[in-house]
């Protein structure tokens, strides 16, 4: 036991960010039981540094770092986790230390902590909050997912127009206890809540406190419905360089605020959506389990399989000219298709881990392993259906345990090419997000066809 303590002992004063040797003291501590040095080590961290090391894990990893920390794990580091790892740390939890993390969160992170749970889950954690919290939230919930009625934020803060500068700076001064924690503007309303117009902090704090808000306000703000899409939520954002808009509902009575940072969210949120759908992966990333992950991908495989064939019939028509072995033209570039398809998803998941640091050395081997897991499910599953078509197709049960074969050895080829591939190229310094594409279909389509004719010349022809 000597020889761990005197490891992580040294740590704090050796690490100045989160790299993969802290999430290694920090298991080291963890395995010593060691919580005064754990905790030693995390204390400097911030919640999205915390969510690293914690995604850096294995789930069996982080039951054990959660034992130790209990209730100091700060409750912000639940809404920077990674949705899939989330769900995981909620469920070692269980509710009661979940609804009380949600109680110190901002009422928009609240929502998505909960909004996100299963429901029986939610029941659980709703029950154990308080009254006035839990009727916060369940309003909140009413509302449509991905709207602006569930991504606003409940604090903020509203003047009446006839209000001056310097009533507004008192106020804000003597209710520090009520304003959120971070606003950037002072939202100014009529005399019926509704909005009319918006003061930046910036220009209260140059303005003399006689100087009434009104006379310095921006008029008519930008106001978003409670029942606006988040796509336009930031494209409104985007295109009017706004940091903060009021959230009204049907009267237009101001309800909520919606700030940047949640609009930078959303747009990470939407173009993580077109990337993994473009590549057919679905919504499974390098957190999610084999599962999951071949749930979300066997779909849009399947959908490739229909077009493959498709494809093979064209060739078909042809089969008077072509005269030795007509099933091998017809059948064979299902083989390279499938395989090009399924390294496509693995490298979608890859590169974009990569870009947003999530796939790291220490986490590498996991991925390539789950990946090739999934491969070999899928390939089987899809061998399974092309063997029986090419067997009724061609009456020859050869043919089919041919293509079978081929196509699961080219699927577990493709998904471990399609993280190989983009980890060499990042360890070169060449972005994989522009390169590994043209070396996966160089790979999936010089195996699948090696795998499939040699198999048919050796056992076959």
């Amino acid at each position: 036991m000597s020889e761990p303590h005197a490891q992580i002992t040294e740590t704090p004063t050796t690490f100045n960010s989160v790299t993969p040797e802290l999430v290694g003291a920090v298991m080291a501590a963890v395995h010593a039981q060691r919580p005064d040095i754990v905790r030693s080590l995390v204390s400097d961290l911030t919640p999205s540094d915390m969510a690293w090391v914690l995604e850096q894990l294995s789930e069996e990893e982080r039951q054990p770092l959660l034992d130790l920390l209990q209730t100091d794990l700060d409750p912000k580091v639940l809404v920077e986790l990674d949705d899939s790892v989330r769900d995981q740390v909620i469920g070692q939890m269980g509710p009661a230390n979940v609804a009380a993390a949600a109680a110190e969160l901002d009422s928009d992170d609240a929502v998505d902590l909960i909004g996100d749970l299963g429901a029986e889950e939610r029941e659980q954690v709703l029950a154990a909050m308080a009254a006035e919290d839990r009727a916060e939230i369940e309003q909140a919930l009413a509302y449509d997912e991905d709207t602006a009625g569930r991504l606003m934020q409940r604090e903020l803060v509203a003047v009446p127009q006839n209000w001056s500068v310097g009533e507004v700076i008192d106020y804000l001064r003597e209710s520090t206890d009520e304003l959120p924690e971070d606003f950037y503007d002072v939202i100014v309303i009529d005399g019926g809540r509704k909005p009319v117009g918006t003061v930046a902090l910036g220009t209260l704090v140059r303005t003399k406190r006689p100087v009434l808000v009104a006379d310095i306000m921006e008029d008519d703000p930008y106001t978003l419905p409670v029942g606006t899409s988040q796509e336009d939520v930031a494209h409104l954002f985007r295109d009017e360089n706004l940091v903060s808009a009021p959230v009204v509902d049907a009267d237009g009575k101001l309800v909520g605020v919606i700030t940047v940072d949640d609009v930078v969210d959303i747009i990470d949120e939407e173009a993580e959506k077109d990337i993994m759908g473009l590549a057919g992966a679905g919504q499974a990333d390098i957190y999610s389990d084999v599962k999951e992950t071949v749930r979300a991908r066997l779909p849009w495989l399947a959908v490739n399989l229909i077009t493959a064939l498709i494809a093979s019939s064209v060739i078909a028509l042809f089969q008077d000219e072509i005269k030795l072995v007509v099933a091998l033209a017809v059948l064979a570039p299902i083989v390279a298709s499938m395989g090009g398809n399924a390294g496509t998803q693995t490298l979608a998941v890859a590169v974009r881990a990569l870009a947003t640091q999530e796939l790291t050395a220490r986490n590498a081997a996991r991925f390539i392993g789950k990946e090739v897991v999934v491969g070999s499910l899928n390939g089987v599953a899809l061998a399974l259906v092309v063997g029986g078509i090419a067997w009724i197709w061609f009456g020859e049960w050869r043919i089919g345990a041919i293509i079978g074969a081929a196509i699961v050895a080219n699927l577990i080829a493709a998904c471990f090419s399609g993280t190989i591939i983009p980890l060499s190229l990042n360890r070169m310094k060449i972005d994989p997000a522009v390169s590994s594409g043209v070396f996966l279909t160089t790979v999936t389509d010089v195996l699948g066809f090696f795998v499939f004719l040699g198999l048919a010349a050796i056992f076959l022809i």
